[in-house]
């Protein structure tokens, strides 16, 4: 994956500096919002925490010991600001900030407060942040001539992250419920793909987006040693974004 990363890197850098000295540079600026939609539960990397959230094994004969929530429920809005360059027609470099969090609900499965019968369910709160700053080259394979620019692009994102888990727990050593928070947090890097369309509006200045990007990446808990399942939090995902654009 370093590798990988360092090569994008490398290639954004090479692209930008070898566009040719006489083209026009455009400068541009997107605003938008958009969804995060995670990696599925089957397809998520290996010692992902929320697969081993949801996949602990019985703790007694016909007693699971899994929290009970859904991975789609990470699917989260996010906002985001990207500047651009443009050289010549049909190439351009691009760098932005993004945001998107999440809270999400879980409760034990099968394991419930026997004191309490009221309020039996032992619950939890879920939460993810991430703030990726992302480079990006795209290609417009027919110019920025015509109402309707189709592109594709890669590029290298960025993202600073932390997920939590708060709330109450249970020992299954000996049952005992206790409450107590996990925080897991970094930096991590991985490689974007993208695809989209621009709709020119009010001639060559003003424009709407559609884009949709995949990222790969995944981020280290700490595994048991920090109080989580899993030792590895699954980053990847896709972003299906709605834009402005705005040309100087």
């Amino acid at each position: 994956m370093r590798t990988l990363v360092r090569a994008g890197c490398l290639m954004l850098a090479a692209m930008a500096v070898a566009a040719p000295a006489s083209a026009q540079v455009v400068h541009s600026l997107t605003l938008g919002a958009g969804l995060f939609m995670p990696r599925g539960f089957d397809t998520r990397v290996d010692g992902d925490v929320l697969y081993a959230n949801l996949t602990q094994p019985d703790v007694l004969p016909g007693v699971n010991g899994s929290l009970d929530f859904d991975v789609k429920d990470f699917r989260s809005g996010t906002v985001f600001g990207e500047w651009n360059l443009a050289f010549g027609d049909r190439l351009e470099v691009g760098a932005g900030v993004g945001y998107q969090g999440r809270k999400v609900r879980s409760r034990y499965l099968d394991l419930i407060h026997g004191e309490r019968p009221q309020r039996p369910e032992i619950e939890q709160d879920l939460r993810l942040r991430v703030i990726p700053v992302t480079g990006v080259v795209r290609f417009l394979p027919f110019g920025r001539a015509g109402s309707v620019q189709p592109y594709a692009g890669f590029g290298i994102t960025v993202m600073n992250w932390r997920y939590s888990e708060t709330g109450e727990f249970v020992d299954t050593t000996d049952f005992a419920i206790f409450q107590d928070r996990y925080i897991a947090s970094g930096t991590t890097a991985g490689p974007v793909l993208l695809f989209g369309v621009r709709l020119p509006m009010g001639g060559d200045i003003y424009g709407l987006t559609l884009e949709y990007r995949h990222q790969w990446a995944s981020g280290d808990t700490g595994g048991f040693d920090a109080g989580f399942l899993g030792d590895k939090f699954d980053l990847g995902g896709g972003h299906l974004n709605f834009g402005f654009l705005i040309r100087f």
